[in-house]
């Protein structure tokens, strides 16, 4: 993934745009909010969130809107931090969106949820994946168009225990929701393969400039593999620390480092890290489509979780006209009884939320690239 800034540039001045546009009167539009993290070391989710939703709006309104009304964006920055998405969600709230795409992260997502559902108001995001966000039951007005953690987390124990035959494994997390749940799963699922055991269970400070304490742990406690539950800042660093040391243990992480920026960053100590991350469709025609479309308007490959937020997009589009309204009810109606073409194929959504036929891959870091390698 490249977020070079001419594409970062492209990005605000279309904010600028949109932010003139609301001069249009409500009733005349369909008021869609797209919020992530558009600034700061995780702007490379969310942007492409971003993209995706500004080529879909244009093709749509480039056809005469959805049953006459144009598609109007309102795109907000939450740096994938839950104290700034609270914000983010009040403020969508207040200016009338019918819909949400987004939030990015897991911990952003879960605490802008319940301002979101106070108000009625269906959230898609592309890439929120703690299982707690649709299984626990408390938010009814979310969808995503990723499969979970628990499923990620079963996908990353399997390949370390089965395919690679790992004995040992290191389990780390970032302490967040996303992080952290992602690995209380992975350590349940190596405890039960019987196959392999957990021998350190370690939560890192975010941001943090120096890792070599959780290294050091690392190196004692004979870990043949690391599982770690988080975002690329952090795995960027702790592998840079890990090779410095001459340590060749096994690096396993998930989509939250499966992302361009991590090669970027870690560089040369990023070769051979494996990363969970959404199954390559890099074949299916319309996700071809809707990536030359990325490349001929931004001028650069589109990055993380754009598919799945082209594909979130259009579900929530397809729904509103299939629905003949903005009404919730009938667009979740829509939602979980009508297939969508999307770049994972048709989809539709299971009664909590989850699209159906949406998994995991495994990719490797192969001469500077992510390679799908199951």
């Amino acid at each position: 993934m490249k977020v070079s800034g001419k594409l970062t540039s492209f990005f605000w001045v279309f904010v600028c745009i949109l932010s003139f546009s609301t001069t249009s009167s409500a009733a005349d539009t369909i008021k869609i909010g797209v919020a992530g993290a558009h600034s700061g070391d995780l702007a490379s989710y969310g942007l492409p969130t971003a993209n995706a939703a500004e080529l879909i709006a244009t093709s749509i309104n480039g056809k005469g809107g959805i049953n006459g009304k144009m598609v109007e964006l309102l795109v907000e920055d939450d740096v994938c931090k839950p104290e700034v998405s609270t914000n983010t969600a009040t403020k969508l709230v207040s200016e009338g969106v019918n819909v949400v795409l987004g939030h990015i992260c897991s911990g952003a997502t879960k605490a802008a949820l319940p301002i979101y559902r106070d108000s009625k108001i269906i959230v898609m995001s592309p890439s929120a994946t703690n299982p707690d966000l649709t299984q626990s039951g408390d938010y009814p007005n979310f969808y995503r168009t990723i499969a979970s953690d628990d499923a990620q987390a079963r996908t990353e124990v399997d390949f370390a225990v089965d395919v690679l035959k790992i004995k040992k494994i290191a389990v780390i997390h970032d302490k967040g929701d996303y992080g952290k749940g992602l690995a209380e799963f992975a350590k349940t699922f190596v405890e039960q393969s019987g196959k392999a055991e957990v021998v350190l269970y370690e939560g890192v400070t975010p941001g943090a400039v120096d890792y070599s304490a959780v290294v050091q742990k690392i190196k004692r406690s004979g870990a043949e593999a690391v599982i770690f539950g988080g975002y690329h800042p952090e795995a960027s660093k702790i592998v840079t620390q890990m090779r410095k040391k001459k340590m060749d243990t096994i690096f396993i992480s998930d989509d939250g480092v499966k992302d361009d920026t991590f090669i970027k960053v870690a560089g040369k100590y990023a070769e051979g890290v494996y990363a969970t991350g959404p199954a390559d469709v890099s074949s299916n025609p319309l996700a071809k489509a809707a990536r030359e479309a990325h490349q001929n308007v931004y001028g650069a490959e589109p990055g993380a979780f754009y598919d799945n937020a082209y594909a979130a997009m259009l579900a929530l589009t397809n729904a509103i006209e299939k629905a003949g309204s903005t009404d919730p009810e009938a667009i979740a109606k829509v939602l979980k009884s009508q297939d969508v073409d999307t770049p994972f194929g048709a989809i539709h959504f299971d009664e909590r939320g989850d699209a159906i036929g949406v998994g995991f891959s495994v990719y490797q870091v192969k001469d500077g690239q992510y390679v799908q390698v199951q």
